[in-house]
């Protein structure tokens, strides 16, 4: 499945995602918020948002592959930062490059928030991809 992400002229160059995913009728997998615990429920890098964010998006590969995409057919992602600053912006963005490259880039939100349902939780990030 063919999916057409582009940055219309008239609004902002983005920095890693993209304004407009289109996305033609067929099967989609939607991805549950996942945050930085790895597989015996432990969490990882309390108090480092760039170890967490990697094991996000680690969790997110894992997920992924058993719903039989990767991260080229991610479409939309949801990125909830707990008392989100600019300063947690850098290592948020480099785990996040690290497993989409130079792109394509989804559609993307982030959203600051006060809590997630564990006080040592960081960000939480869901997504959905294209499967065919």
């Amino acid at each position: 499945m063919t999916i057409d992400r582009s940055n219309p002229p008239g609004l902002s160059k983005p920095t890693g995602y993209s304004h407009i995913a289109i996305v033609p009728a067929g099967r989609q997998l939607h991805i549950s918020g996942q945050v930085a615990l790895d597989a015996a429920g432990n969490v990882v890098g309390k108090g480092d948002i760039g170890a967490q964010a990697e094991q996000v998006f680690a969790n997110l590969k894992i997920a992924l592959a058993a719903g039989g995409a990767d991260f080229s057919k991610v479409f939309k992602l949801v990125t909830y930062v707990v008392n989100l600053t600019p300063d947690k912006l850098p290592p948020v963005r480099a785990a996040r490059a690290k497993y989409f490259g130079d792109g394509p880039y989804p559609a993307s939100t982030l959203v600051g928030v006060t809590a997630l349902v564990n006080p040592d939780l960081l960000l939480e990030v869901e997504v959905i991809a294209a499967l065919d």
